[in-house]
């Protein structure tokens, strides 16, 4: 039959542009910044962590990580970068350095962050003992390792996959969810109505603080522009007991605040049993950022 050639023809026809075009969409609304913008606010502060819990990551000797939620005086390692060194402080140490440039000419490892693979570089012994000694208060136990982003990112963690913004070139290495961090200014005063004890930026450890917006819209931006550099949000940023660190003394809050407190209101569906305060960001269109940046969402 002449005519079942054509047909199949026709459908695999239409299977090509139904494709296509569901590709072309998908590349859209991750990739494609919108044209209109609207001004929320300004960039009030921005933060770096150089070590996570800190910042690249701490694991034990079995190539696991740990953070400040199972050992919270890591709050109180201040990194202090200067050139390719990087100085690491903390009460009752003397410094140690680590050197970049070694780093990077140094083969990685394979270590593990939320059990996935990660590669990783050993930042030495001089760091391995320094981090157990503060920590452990051992001279073995954790080593200090690195990540250069030419290396491999890790896939995006099971937890995170209910939300379909969430791409596997946003996760970075070591972090939770992805490299970049907002916090609305607007929306922790709101928060700190609410608690007995005050808390402070720092204890949501965001990259970019807000000035100007109204609480929790941050909710509902789907594209963010700081100067010239474009973000697509991600996904909400759920909270944990880490939270509950002060960053300052390195003590835990006895009421379990501010986390107890925000699992009064903000819950969200499908996010699990943890609450919500900032949104997670993924680098779009690259640039410099300063503080005082104008800040745009799509209008």
């Amino acid at each position: 039959n002449s005519k079942l050639p054509i047909i199949l023809a026709t459908g695999v026809g239409l299977l090509t542009v139904s494709g296509c075009y569901y590709l072309y969409k998908r590349y859209q609304y991750h990739y494609v910044p919108p044209k209109q913008w609207r001004k929320v606010g300004d960039l009030s502060d921005i933060i770096c962590y150089p070590i996570k819990s800190c910042g690249p990551v701490i694991k034990t000797k079995d190539g696991k990580f740990i953070t400040a939620r199972q050992y919270p005086k890591m709050v109180k390692i201040q990194p202090k970068i200067e050139g390719k060194t990087m100085t690491l402080s903390a009460p009752g140490m003397m410094d140690v350095e680590v050197d970049f440039d070694r780093l990077y000419k140094t083969k990685p490892i394979k270590c593990s962050v939320w059990d996935q693979p990660v590669e990783a570089v050993d930042c030495g012994e001089d760091c391995a003992r320094w981090f157990s000694r503060y920590i452990l208060e051992d001279d073995f136990g954790l080593r200090l390792v690195f990540y250069a982003r030419e290396l491999s990112m890790r896939d995006v963690r099971p937890y995170n996959k209910c939300v379909d913004t969430t791409l596997r070139e946003d996760t970075g290495a070591f972090h939770d969810a992805t490299s970049f961090m907002i916090l609305n200014e607007s929306s922790l005063i709101d928060l700190n109505t609410r608690l007995s004890v005050p808390v402070i930026g720092l204890n949501f450890r965001p990259n970019f603080i807000v000035k100007g917006a109204l609480p929790y819209e941050e909710d509902y931006w789907k594209w963010v522009k700081i100067g010239e550099v474009v973000f697509r949000s991600v996904k909400p940023c759920t909270r944990c007991i880490f939270t509950n660190i002060d960053p300052m003394t390195a003590l835990r809050n006895e009421n379990g605040n501010p986390l107890n407190v925000l699992k009064t209101y903000r819950m969200f569906p499908n996010l699990g049993s943890s609450p919500v305060l900032g949104t997670h960001l993924g680098l779009r269109v690259p640039g410099k950022i300063n503080v005082g940046d104008e800040i745009f969402v799509e209008a």
